[in-house]
């Protein structure tokens, strides 16, 4: 299964509760054995129950790629415990006081975009943890680059307003070719409803045959 539709805990923005890479997918607590394994098989990786400071909020505080996660601060030492002992995976906490780090990384195994206003020792950091190049960037002026976009290694899809300059170094740091596209019948925030890797792409249940169409060709699913 390369393609799936579903709620997450009764919502159709899945994309916060849930962060995925080619390796692992983490998940809410509470998310059903069924869901849990429709997930699993759509993107090919292992699921673990995870959360950060007590928040099931997974998407927007975590960022990661196949070599490294990153964490923000609140996380606790028993949350982080808890995920080595299940997954032989490198874990790395920031020290910043930005916490929503799904919301500001958008980071793959071929580069990193992220928000401008990290620090120069934060974005070494941030390099060190997944071990590639990092480079400051907006979609559509705006320094979410996490929640305006979802890529992974085999394509990006972005908030439609993107402009061409912010295309051009999208595309030059993650090294894959780029689509705008919307989510959940028209949502131009493509990471609020959307989960996917290398393998497969997870969705809300709103989202459109035309948007699965446009998302499953830009990702090469």
């Amino acid at each position: 299964m390369r393609v799936l539709q579903l709620d997450i805990l009764g919502s159709p923005n899945i994309g916060i509760y849930c962060a995925a890479n080619d390796r692992l997918c983490l998940v809410p607590f509470g998310l059903t054995k069924k869901k849990t394994e429709q997930i699993r098989s759509c993107l090919s990786a292992p699921v673990y129950p995870f959360s950060v400071a007590g928040s099931i909020l997974n998407g927007v505080l975590t960022a990661s790629n196949s070599r490294g996660l990153v964490a923000p601060h609140i996380v606790s030492k028993e949350e982080l415990r808890a995920l080595k002992r299940i997954e032989d995976f490198s874990l790395h906490v920031l020290r910043s006081k930005r916490t929503a780090l799904g919301n500001l990384i958008l980071v793959n195994d071929k580069g990193a975009v992220v928000d401008p206003r990290f620090t120069s020792p934060e974005i070494k950091r941030l390099a060190d943890a997944f071990d590639v190049e990092v480079v400051k960037g907006r979609i559509s002026g705006l320094p979410y680059v996490g929640s305006l976009a979802v890529v992974t290694n085999n394509g990006a899809v972005t908030n439609p307003k993107i402009s061409e300059d912010e295309k051009k170094l999208l595309e030059d740091a993650l090294k894959v070719d780029s689509e705008p596209g919307t989510v959940n019948g028209g949502v131009p925030f493509p990471k609020l409803g959307m989960l996917a890797n290398s393998h497969g792409v997870a969705t809300g249940p709103h989202t459109s045959g035309l948007e699965l169409a446009d998302l499953t060709r830009t990702l090469r699913l």
